[in-house]
């Protein structure tokens, strides 16, 4: 059974950095197209930044330049770093296995201005 678990969240202040990380069990994150989706209160679920096999990443427009999606396989771990936040990052953030349909508990992140 595949498992995401995320961890990394907290509060910071505005122009702080987070790493997000995701680490997957039960199936190589090499094997799967991972990404990262955020749901801000009273919005829609969104994607942030998504991985492929490949290695291609590719990110929402609104996080570009800030935010970086990487996986390490030896950890079997996918990671979000995101620096420069800003108060409308705010957001539960969730790992997720595109490909499969699989997804994380989420984890807060909450940035002050």
């Amino acid at each position: 059974q595949v498992q995401l678990v995320e961890s990394g969240g907290g509060l910071v202040q505005a122009g702080g950095s987070l790493r997000l990380s995701c680490v997957v069990s039960g199936r190589s994150v090499s094997f799967s197209a991972m990404g990262w989706y955020r749901q801000a209160p009273g919005k829609q679920r969104e994607l942030v930044a998504r991985i492929s096999r490949g290695g291609n990443t590719n990110y929402a427009d609104s996080v570009k330049g800030r935010f970086t999606i990487s996986e390490d396989s030896a950890r079997n771990t996918v990671y979000l770093q995101m620096n420069s936040l800003k108060p409308e990052d705010t957001a539960v953030y969730y790992c997720t296995d595109t490909l499969y349909d699989i997804w994380g508990q989420g984890t807060q992140v909450t940035v002050s201005s």
